[in-house]
């Protein structure tokens, strides 16, 4: 216990300020998103725009690119949820529907190695550090931008990608070293779970 207790103390101390921000306030909004908060949304807006730095310092471009174009999105999303039949307190949960699925799979499949190529392309082109694992770093980009828009539309099974996606960004944090992210999506994967039970009994109890 008192080794644990060590190598958790020297893993706090190597951190960032930037990073230890990012995972506070990213813990926090997935939290408030799991509990059906509103105020998920800026506080994801802060923890995004400082994982852009961190990512671009890590040659983590998709990365880089995705928590970019999330930063967008939880704007977009905050914005959605502003937006409310009158009457309701909050904007109802739904079910993805087949087209979200046909769209979701489509961009998955033409975008990733897409992504995955031009990264490698133009990281040599402008002699950047070579992307880290470019096609699995890029799936992962393209699965977590459709999770983000279907949680911003109040799909209910967004909460399910975003467990399979957080469980491949453990592994690849891990390996980049980037220990407090691995800790905060191991985090993600449980309040995930959380937030899909969560968001099905709310579901539930407006069907009835």
């Amino acid at each position: 216990m008192q080794h644990l207790i060590q190598s958790l103390s020297t893993w706090w101390h190597e951190l960032s300020w930037l990073e230890v921000i990012a995972v506070i306030t990213g813990l926090i909004c997935v939290y408030l998103a799991a509990i059906n908060n509103i105020w998920n949304w800026p506080v994801a807006i802060i923890s995004t725009v400082i994982t852009v730095y961190v990512m671009a310092g890590k040659a983590l471009y998709a990365d880089m690119l995705q928590y970019t174009y999330l930063t967008i999105i939880n704007i977009y999303g905050w914005y959605v949820w502003s937006k409310r039949k009158s009457g309701d307190d909050k904007r109802p949960v739904v079910l993805i529907s087949r087209q979200q699925i046909l769209v979701t799979l489509l961009c998955v499949v033409l975008i990733t190695p897409a992504l995955g190529y031009t990264l490698i392309t133009f990281a040599a082109k402008l002699h950047y550090q070579p992307p880290a694992f470019p096609y699995l770093d890029s799936f992962c980009t393209v699965v977590s931008l459709a999770a983000q828009v279907l949680m911003a539309r109040k799909v209910l099974e967004n909460w399910l990608i975003w467990v399979f996606v957080d469980i491949i960004y453990v592994v690849i944090y891990s390996i980049k070293d980037l220990q407090a992210y691995a800790f905060m999506f191991g985090v993600y994967i449980a309040i995930a779970v959380i937030g899909y039970f969560d968001w099905r009994k709310v579901w539930r109890g407006q069907s009835v």
